[in-house]
């Protein structure tokens, strides 16, 4: 039996079905991903970078206004879910937000989709200057391995800017299914001390995080629940029941969640995004395990001594 927190199928499954209403029910992702575009200002008194990755980039709005930020660019769209790709693809034959359009620029490529897992990156190592990525890591269950593999494939300096959410998000929706029954509604989501930590074990330099709070507002928990579903987020633990929600159980929970309706007579819902800017660190900068630290040594800065 499988020890994965996720059922990744079921990730998968999720965000495919999702494609095509995600971009109009996602306005706070839409809103977390406009803070993040905002830190790659720190780079705009280095040289620009020669490749970068959107791991985890949905319908490519992000890669889109990394690829018009930088013309020259080479910008890798990844995603688990290949309709995903698929409407990417379609939004960058009519991205609207070049003054010129997207297609009447020569100067500007498109973006060039890959469909993996980014607990396996089909990347060369030190291949990318900047890798990018909102609101996919709280699908990862070993931050540990995933920040290694984002080590591996940035070049020693490469930033690493990242997104996800917190412990906070939609702490109303787990309390009230508590309610109904025993099995698990909402993944668990790691801290900002957490996620800092894996950073460091990774060897990350200089990483420096931000916590923010949201509350989406809606008029019942049926509302609430079709709008996770529009974006994707439906629950995937492995752990899950399997069976539908019954009336029964369902309603218990839309009473419990009903005692929280505000004085504007919405339900609220909370989400506390955790967001990391860091360096990905010189060749052999040892990573730390278990309180070891593992030296990572080039096979080019071995000494070969011939006879």
């Amino acid at each position: 039996m499988s020890d994965s927190l996720f059922d990744g199928r079921q990730v998968r499954r999720a965000f495919s079905r999702s494609a095509a209403s995600y971009d109009a029910a996602a306005a706070l992702q839409h809103a977390v991903e406009a803070r993040l575009l905002e830190s790659l200002d720190y780079l705009d008194e280095r040289a620009p970078p020669h490749r970068v990755l959107d791991l985890g980039c949905g319908t490519g709005r992000a890669s889109a206004l990394i690829q018009l930020r930088w013309p020259r660019a080479q910008v890798l769209s990844l995603d688990v879910a290949l309709p995903m790709l698929h409407q990417a693809r379609l939004a960058s034959r009519l991205w609207p937000h070049s003054p010129a359009g997207w297609l009447s620029n020569p100067f500007v490529q498109r973006p060039r989709q890959v469909c993996a897992d980014a607990r396996a990156l089909p990347l060369t190592d030190g291949s990318i200057d900047v890798l990018f990525s909102n609101l996919c890591l709280q699908w990862v269950d070993d931050l540990d391995a995933v920040f290694a593999g984002f080590r591996r494939v940035l070049r020693p300096g490469g930033l690493l800017l990242v997104s996800t959410f917190g412990p906070q998000t939609l702490w109303e929706l787990r309390d009230a299914f508590s309610h109904a029954d025993a099995a698990p509604h909402v993944s668990p989501f790691a801290d900002i001390a957490v996620l800092g930590d894996a950073l460091m074990r990774a060897g990350f330099r200089q990483p420096v995080l931000d916590r923010d709070l949201d509350t989406t507002r809606y008029p019942d928990l049926a509302a609430l629940m079709r709008g996770l579903r529009a974006i994707g987020a439906t629950n995937a633990l492995a752990s899950r029941r399997h069976t539908l929600t019954g009336r029964t159980r369902f309603e218990a929970a839309a009473r419990a969640y009903d005692t929280l309706r505000g004085s504007d007579g919405l339900l609220p819902a909370s989400w506390e995004t955790i967001s990391a800017m860091a360096w990905a660190p010189d060749a052999g900068v040892p990573i730390r395990e278990g309180g070891v630290e593992l030296a990572s040594i080039p096979v080019s800065r071995i000494p070969i001594r011939r006879r």
